[in-house]
């Protein structure tokens, strides 16, 4: 009896060893992400120049998530604002992710058909410029607690129409949207950069400091929804208090973001975005810098 003991016992261990990670791998329902490089285009007017074209060869970026509008308040209205001209066509081998700005006020009560009708001019648009092999759209959206759940409501709204066209939803995710429940989406893109305040420029850089992004690096590990990143390669140029201020990241600054979170969300080296793709923001950083931002 005293020799079985211990085998039985390394038994009944060895089952609640299996069991337990049986249990951990079906509670883990995060998707891995593709290894892939994509970046953002934030322009009113779809052209892209020689510097950008080969920027997105060179490194090897093959999706682009393109503001196609806003949707703004305008008499009580949720109305489209700003939206995009395609002055050049598409290439055929780039995948372009519609996305949309939405402002948090028109989250603060419900529009009946509203995501119906955001979806069908998404779609409306593609036709009409010929943007083929849409896969996906993006919504974008600063909700706070008070709108989090008309936004959500309508978020499941927009993936179900979404749905009906073989699209799936992504949305963004701010750093201070860590710490409420994730949003009814396929997967999220955590938004590294505006990460201060750009009143107290003394202060921090506020278009991304690691000070600033380190409070929120503890929801990581469990936040559910899939993530992927997006870092800051733009420029901010402004005058406050009668100073000019031209504001940039440092490449060490972004990466020293980019370990830390990889550190505690791994799956963040597979789907790397930057904000975002114009002439002038490539010319910031050296390619070896590139090389180190898009690394996998």
């Amino acid at each position: 009896m005293l020799i079985d003991f211990p085998i039985k016992a390394n038994r009944r261990c060895a089952w609640l060893l299996l069991s337990l990670c049986l249990f951990i791998i079906g509670c883990d329902k995060r998707e891995s992400l593709p290894d892939e490089n994509s970046t953002y285009y934030w322009r009113t007017e779809w052209r892209l120049d020689s510097v950008e074209s080969s920027f997105l060869s060179q490194y090897h970026i093959d999706k682009v998530y393109c503001r196609y509008f806003d949707v703004v308040m305008r008499d009580s209205v949720p109305m489209p604002n700003a939206t995009i001209r395609f002055a050049d066509q598409v290439p055929q081998d780039l995948e372009i992710i519609p996305t949309i700005y939405i402002t948090e006020n028109c989250m603060h009560q419900h529009h009946d058909g509203l995501a119906r009708r955001m979806v069908e001019r998404i779609l409306q648009i593609n036709q009409t410029h010929d943007v083929s092999g849409v896969k996906e759209i993006q919504i974008d959206c600063d909700y706070t607690a008070r709108s989090r759940k008309v936004y959500y409501d309508f978020l499941s709204e927009v993936r179900a129409e979404a749905k009906k066209h073989g699209l799936r939803l992504s949305t963004t995710i701010r750093l201070h949207q860590l710490s409420m429940p994730e949003p009814p989406a396929d997967y999220g893109v955590l938004m590294l950069y505006n990460t201060g305040d750009p009143q107290k420029f003394q202060e921090r850089n506020p278009i991304l400091d690691i000070r600033d992004v380190q409070p929120y690096l503890r929801y990581l590990s469990d936040y559910p929804l899939p993530l992927a990143a997006a870092y800051p390669v733009f420029r901010w140029q402004r005058t406050i208090y009668g100073v000019h201020i031209d504001h940039t990241v440092e490449a060490s600054e972004i990466l020293r973001v980019k370990q830390a979170v990889e550190q505690k969300r791994p799956e963040f080296r597979h789907t790397i975005i930057t904000y975002h793709l114009d002439n002038e923001n490539i010319n910031q950083y050296n390619t070896k810098e590139y090389e180190a931002i898009y690394c996998h």
